[in-house]
This record gives structure tokens, sequence and C-alpha cells, in this order.
């Protein structure tokens, strides 16, 4: 008798720890079955789109605020790839300095060198036009500006 006690006390410890997995999977909304440390649906943080956030952090889309020091690095990266021949990674990072300061004419220049080697003329005319927009009194704004007469 008192094995068959043990047997069914052990059952119900089991059944009661059991209890938050069948609420959660039977979509029950009891807040005393719900998970420690878990946020509810509507305690989830929402971004400015109203959707909760990516948990791929990879394909999350980015918030780009004014970085300097960021839009160096990227510069110095993109320029890495450049000299090893990977013109579209470099292109990736010349883009990702304009976006981190849109006021930084290298990024721009550096963005038109690496489209024109990829042969994308559009993007190669518009990154070689913001340049000589920021920097139309550089050494080299008649060399750029040749270039965007070939380029149309």
């Amino acid at each position: 008798m008192s094995r068959c006690f043990a047997a069914l006390a052990l059952l119900a410890l089991a059944l009661l720890a059991m209890a938050p997995v069948f609420a959660q999977e039977s979509g029950s909304q009891d807040p005393k079955l719900k998970r420690r440390g878990e946020p509810s649906p509507t305690e989830q943080q929402l971004d400015k789109n109203g959707l909760p956030p990516e948990e791929d952090k990879s394909i999350a889309v980015k918030d780009y605020a004014f970085n300097p020091l960021q839009a160096q690095k990227e510069i110095r990266t993109g320029n890495y790839y450049f000299k090893k021949g990977a013109f579209r990674a470099a292109a990736g990072r010349f883009e990702e300095a304009t976006k981190w300061n849109d006021g930084e004419p290298e990024a721009w220049l550096r963005l038109g060198e690496a489209e024109e080697k990829l042969r994308d003329h559009k993007a190669a005319f518009k990154a070689y036009s913001k340049y000589l927009e920021l920097a139309s009194d550089a050494k080299n704004a008649d060399e750029i500006r040749k270039k965007l007469e070939k380029l149309k």
C-alpha cells in the first residue's frame, strides 16, 4: 500500500511540474502558469513599426545614428577588402560607413570607386555626385568630374 501511495505522490508531483508546459501548449493565458522571466505578449518590447523584436540579429533592421568612429572603422575594413579585390564586400562596408556618417566624403569616394569596379555605373554616379557635393574643392575634384561625365 505504501508503494502505491509513493507512486501516486510522484505522479502528482510530475503533473504539477508539467502544468506550465501543458498550459502553454493549450494556449491558456492563466498568469499563474506563466514561465518565470518570460514576458507575456503585452509585456514584449515592440519596435517603431509595432512588431516584436527580431530574434536573429543578423537579419534585424539596424538603426543608424551619427557615429564617425564606426564610419572610420567601416572605411578601414572596406579599404582592406578593396585591396584584396573583394569589391562587393568593400562596397558593402563603404555603404555602411555612409549610413553611420552621411557627411564623410572619403566614404562616398571609396563607395564610388568600388561600385565602378563592380560596373554598377548608376550607383557609382550617385556616390561620386555625393562626394563632389561634400568636397567640391578637393584636389581630385576635376578627376571625379571627368569620371562623372564618362558614367552619364
